[in-house]
């Protein structure tokens, strides 16, 4: 699989090289104020595996619930966030705005996290993995799959 995103202005365009190891769904308040809307869907991949076809997204360094920050990288036009790097993983792992891919649809989420936080009103399909907070270790493997796992594992571990 290869995707292809953009801003909204078109300046910045970037394709993943390949399928993300997980999508996330986040609910926490944080991403509800950083993204103004009720939650955040990111696709987790290495950065290298995200290429920049057209443009030179701008980076801003702003603050995170955890205290270790984060990097967001936006187009330097019109500032739509395209992808940013967390503290935890830091530059090696992007976190894709799946709202800026061209495709939205062929990433949904994975897993729901902070679910505690959602807004009352945001209904999760019945099934769907979902956590109160963010989940353990021993988890991943069951939310990931074995490859995204073991990729999970080389990003840390690198």
């Amino acid at each position: 699989m290869t995707a292809r995103g953009r801003c909204a202005c078109g300046n910045v365009h970037f394709r993943l090289e390949t399928h993300p190891i997980v999508v996330h769904c986040c609910h926490c308040r944080w991403c509800q104020r950083e993204s103004g809307t009720a939650f955040a869907l990111n696709a987790l991949i290495e950065t290298d595996r995200v290429t920049v076809v057209e443009g030179t997204p701008e980076r801003t360094d702003i603050p995170s619930a955890s205290g270790r920050g984060q990097a967001v990288f936006r187009c330097p036009e019109c500032q739509v966030a395209l992808w940013s790097h967390f503290g935890g993983a830091g530059e090696k792992a992007a976190f894709v705005r799946v709202g800026t891919l061209d495709d939205p649809d062929a990433c949904p989420p994975d897993v729901h996290i902070y679910v505690d936080s959602k807004q009352p009103w945001v209904v999760i399909p019945e099934g769907a993995e979902q956590f109160p907070a963010y989940y353990s270790g021993r988890d991943v493997v069951r939310i990931y799959g074995e490859e995204g796992a073991a990729r999970w594992k080389v990003l840390r571990e690198s």
